[in-house]
């Protein structure tokens, strides 16, 4: 599973308008209904299950990166959505600093593996100060979108 299939050029918006962590979820819910991800008649119950997720547990990972994450049963395919904050946004994050930085994973219920898998790539990412500074220093969706794809570079044989 490669950061091109999973996030596709118009899932992601720089900046992010949200000023909570409640506007960043919904907000990014509404790009993947715009980027045709998910059907506009799931935004809600989705929207609902990412916040429902995050009550049990926040997802502020740390080090400004957020990963709001749900599975649903209206959606297709797995799919991510991403954005930077105009300012941080207090996600109750592990590390207690703000966020910079939101990946939104959603997958259909029959699809735990890869739903993991792709936590676990974001997580890999942004493991990297690199890719952090990289991301949140991102002026333009195409400019952050760039940074994930960097992680998955395409061989030529």
């Amino acid at each position: 599973m490669r950061f091109a299939d999973l996030l596709q050029p118009d899932a992601v918006k720089v900046p992010l308008d949200a000023s909570t962590r409640d506007g960043a979820i919904r907000e990014l819910v509404d790009v993947l209904v715009v980027s045709g991800a998910i059907p506009a008649n799931e935004a809600q119950s989705l929207t609902e299950a990412v916040l429902a997720r995050e009550q049990q547990r926040s997802t502020g990972i740390g080090e400004g990166l957020a990963v709001p994450h749900a599975k649903s049963q209206g959606i297709r395919a797995i799919a991510m959505a991403a954005g930077t904050l105009r300012e941080p946004v207090d996600f109750q994050s592990i590390d207690r600093q703000p966020v910079r930085l939101v990946c939104m994973i959603v997958a259909p219920p029959d699809r735990i593996a890869d739903h993991i898998q792709a936590l676990a790539r974001v997580s890999r990412l942004f493991s990297s100060a690199h890719a952090r500074e990289a991301a949140f220093g991102a002026t333009s969706a195409e400019a952050l979108r760039a940074v994930f794809l960097a992680a998955d570079p395409v061989t030529v044989a």
